[in-house]
């Protein structure tokens, strides 16, 4: 049987496997597949492709072309997932397992464009956080900002997700405007390949701005400049030899990485057998010990128990692992399938032998097990080993040996204390869940161990039936973690994408930096426009716009009316005595939300036109108290666009309030969403 030509796709090119490919079995039969690898990739030629190439063109879109692109490239993959979902069998995955990868992979992308679109600018600079004034009057300013690094982003993926893994790192890359290389790893790498071809040839990509190399990186490392970043999820021991690199080291080359870790999960005291708590644990500790046959960087690997619920829970897990039937993972009876490799299994099995050191097994004989299928048994099967360490205090490979594969240790805590002392000895985890109904319990564990842990899963009755699970990784959160987890982090929306731009410090005249932003800032130039704001669309409408309208004198008999037709009596309003003994009033004042109610009918253009709705206001401060006899103007000014859709968009304005003695009396951003 011929083996399938495993390629990779270097400076716009498609070039098969060569010298020192290696060959591929399938995690099922053990049987030889497919070959992939070549030694002769000219990874200089790929770094200039991505950088003059790529790199310029992703440059040229912005943020919202960016974050369609993603929408369009999720679209084209949603199309092709039964492909991916065949050819991932081999990885020993099962139809619920694709579902996690394939599936997973594509909503991430989604959620990226999706906030892309939602949470950045129709613009090519992204302003992070508020404006610093830096000088007395506000002539001299200062705003973060973050543009696209200009190199390359190498990403050195795991065998475990060969299309999720990717694409939660390639989305918030293309999305800050970087060009990508991916590297999967070897061992499932043809189902990246496959997601590479049709994202490629969707055509929707710019040249340069993705390749793959699928086998060895070579020397690619050594080429690397200050404008680069290598983003690796793998082993601590890889992780370690790849940051110890000259060229990182000496060019302070981002490496951001996210590596294995000895999670763990805590059942709080309050979770005893029949509790909804005690059988929601169950049923998490189970479901990662046996999702992806355990190789999930965030599955549980020590589970922590009161020691009075050690044996329970041994007797729970053990009845419900029992039911987890092994084998091919095409059949739809088979629950767990296959580890990756041979070679998966020996490590495995290697690491559960030196767990067994400090640890009794208690549930699951690798050498005694059953394997649903025809042409299994030279598969890489292991069966769910759970073990018990009695004395975790005294234990040390339990909480520095992970097992890549679907093995966890149990081991019991005397208090509260105790558990989170326990669980702080993995020196850093991707993520710590805890089931407790306890609120106290809950505040406890996290202030004990949140420096541990990128991410604090905590579940119980309330949030069980929509709750993502212990092991999920979502795009709106970080996903890494401190120590052995690698000290880095990845996703977290906007975050994500913020690793892959350089922050940078600006500072000048309002005029300057309302320029830069695409934002208008106080302080800068004005524009008189040809005719009422709300009666231009958004697209004629400049970002500087101004409208200064006529004042209005607010009366008692105003503030009266108002208080009475709202039921708002309160004091400050209607009592003299009463308000002038507040140190915030002169006497009676106007509510707020009448000074809100007159602007806008100052400023409305009541007739039809491109105002669609208003959809909110933001940041709204009361400066200064108006008293009866004072009057109020508006200044109303377009502070930023959001184009939405291809019908209308989003438009800011800044508005302000200022009293006869043009005193600043309220602020405030309003929204509207006009025709485009």
């Amino acid at each position: 049987m011929s083996l399938q030509q495993i390629s990779s796709f270097a400076a716009g090119q498609w070039v098969a496997p060569g010298n020192g490919a290696r060959t591929i079995a399938s995690a099922i039969t053990g049987e030889p597949f497919a070959t992939a690898g070549n030694s002769a990739l000219d990874v200089q030629a790929m770094l200039d492709f991505a950088r003059n190439t790529g790199g310029p063109a992703l440059r040229q879109m912005t943020f919202h072309q960016r974050a369609k692109m993603l929408k369009a490239l999720a679209q084209t993959l949603s199309g092709h997932k039964q492909a991916l979902y065949d050819l991932s069998f081999n990885t020993g995955a099962t139809q619920n397992d694709h579902l996690i990868d394939i599936d997973g992979g594509i909503g991430t992308m989604f959620v990226f464009a999706s906030k892309g679109r939602r949470e950045m600018p129709d613009s090519h600079v992204y302003l992070d956080g508020d404006l610093e004034q830096l000088s007395r009057n506000g002539t001299f300013l200062g705003q973060h900002i973050c543009t696209p690094l200009h190199g390359v982003a190498i990403h050195i993926n795991a065998f475990n997700f060969p299309v999720w893994g990717m694409l939660e790192k390639l989305a918030p890359t293309l999305l800050a405007g970087v060009p990508a290389i991916v590297k999967p790893a070897t061992n499932s790498c043809y189902v990246t390949e496959l997601a590479v071809r049709i994202m490629l040839d969707s055509g929707i990509l710019p040249a340069g701005a993705l390749q793959l190399v699928s086998g060895g990186i070579g020397d690619m490392l050594d080429h690397l400049t200050c404008q680069d970043v290598v983003s690796f999820t793998g082993s601590a021991d890889t992780a370690l030899k790849l940051r110890q690199n000259p060229v990182i080291l000496n060019n302070s080359v981002r490496f951001v990485a996210e590596q294995d870790s000895l999670n763990a999960s805590i059942l709080g005291p309050d979770a005893v057998p029949g509790t909804p708590e005690f059988d929601l644990f169950v049923k998490e500790v189970s479901r990662e010990m046996t999702t992806k046959a355990g190789q999930k960087c965030t599955a549980i690997r020590r589970i922590i128990t009161p020691d009075t619920q050690v044996g329970p829970v041994i007797e729970a897990l053990s009845a419900r692992l029992a039911k987890t039937t092994i084998g091919d993972p095409r059949l739809e009876t088979t629950r767990m399938g296959a580890l990756v490799s041979s070679g998966q299994k020996a490590d495995v099995l290697a690491k559960a032998d030196i767990i067994g050191q400090e640890a009794e097994r208690v549930f699951g004989d690798p050498t005694a097990f059953d394997v649903e299928g025809t042409d299994t048994k030279n598969g890489a099967f292991v069966p769910p080993m759970l073990f018990h360490c009695a004395d975790p205090d005294n234990a040390q490979r339990v909480h520095d040996t992970e097992a890549f594969g679907p093995v966890s240790t149990i081991m019991g805590y005397r208090d509260l204390d105790h558990a989170i002392a326990i669980a702080n000895r993995g020196q850093g985890s991707l993520v710590t869940s805890l089931i407790t109904h306890d609120t106290e319990v809950a505040q406890n564990v996290v202030i004990g161990t949140a420096a541990y842990n990128g991410r604090i899963y905590i579940n119980d009755r309330d949030s069980m039936k929509e709750s993502t699970g212990h092991g999920s990784p979502l795009p709106h959160m970080v996903h890494g973690g401190p120590g052995r987890a690698g000290g880095g982090e990845e996703m977290g929306g906007v975050r994500g994408v913020q690793h892959y731009m350089q922050r940078t410090a600006i500072q000048g005249s309002p005029r300057m930096l309302s320029s830069l932003g695409k934002k208008w800032v106080p302080g800068a130039p004005e524009i008189q426009g040809p005719a009422h704001p709300f009666t231009r669309k958004f697209g004629e409408l400049s970002i500087g716009e101004t409208l200064n309208t006529a004042s209005r004198t607010i009366t008692l008999d105003d503030i009266e009316h108002f208080a009475h037709f709202t039921g708002d009596t309160f004091y400050a309003h209607m009592n003299d005595d009463a308000a002038a003994r507040n140190p915030f009033f002169p006497g009676r004042v106007a509510h707020g939300y009448l000074l809100l109610s007159f602007a806008a009918g100052l400023f409305v253009e009541p007739n039809e036109g491109p105002v669609l709705a208003n959809t909110g206001l933001d940041g709204l401060r009361f400066m200064k108290p108006v008293v009866a006899g004072d009057s109020i103007k508006v200044r109303l000014t377009v502070k930023q666009k959001t184009q939405r859709t291809d019908e209308y968009g989003e438009v800011r304005w800044h508005v302000t309030l200022t009293n006869q003695d043009d005193e600043m009396v309220a602020e405030y951003e309003l929204l509207t969403m006009n025709a485009y």
